[in-house]
């Protein structure tokens, strides 16, 4: 069985702390946010693959606002993070180095075979939501025979020589 490194079965990776500094970082420098504006837009930019949990992204705040990289202030009931010119300045250098891609870039993380299956296993299940939202029963039967059907046949594919 291979490895694509993916980490858990949802398919999320799990990023060092070092990465979780610099893909906040290099969103502040674009503009400032609160913590949950973070989370999801790492998970939108690296197309549903890196799945950032609070518990990794608040701390990183403090501590890069204790490190004087970033400032906050209440904003409508919200803490909102905006960079500082040290910030900036440290994003500028990662960036500067050769070969530096965001840290949201998983691209190179997996095989482009296994980026596009899990791209359409997310647009299928964008569809089956939709189904399941709006669907009327005898909507949602055809669409649980379709996927019924699709499971077998990949199942069908693997146990092939």
């Amino acid at each position: 069985m291979r490895d694509w490194g993916l980490g858990s079965p949802r398919g999320s990776r799990r990023a060092r702390r070092g990465d979780v500094r610099a893909a906040v970082l290099g969103l502040l420098d674009e503009k400032p946010a609160h913590g949950y504006d973070l989370i999801r837009e790492l998970e939108e930019r690296s197309g549903g693959m890196w799945q950032v949990s609070p518990g990794s992204v608040y701390p990183t705040l403090q501590m890069l606002e204790d490190q004087g990289l970033l400032i906050s202030e209440e904003i409508d009931g919200k803490r909102v993070y905006s960079i500082t010119d040290q910030g900036r300045a440290e994003v500028a250098e990662r960036r500067s180095r050769a070969g530096a891609s965001e840290p949201w870039n998983m691209q190179g993380d997996t095989d482009e075979p296994v980026a596009r299956l899990f791209d359409a296993a997310k647009q299928l299940a964008m569809a089956l939501m939709q189904v399941a939202r709006t669907g009327d029963p005898g909507q949602i039967d055809r669409v649980l025979e379709i996927v019924t059907d699709a499971r077998k046949k990949v199942y069908a594919i693997l146990a092939e020589d």
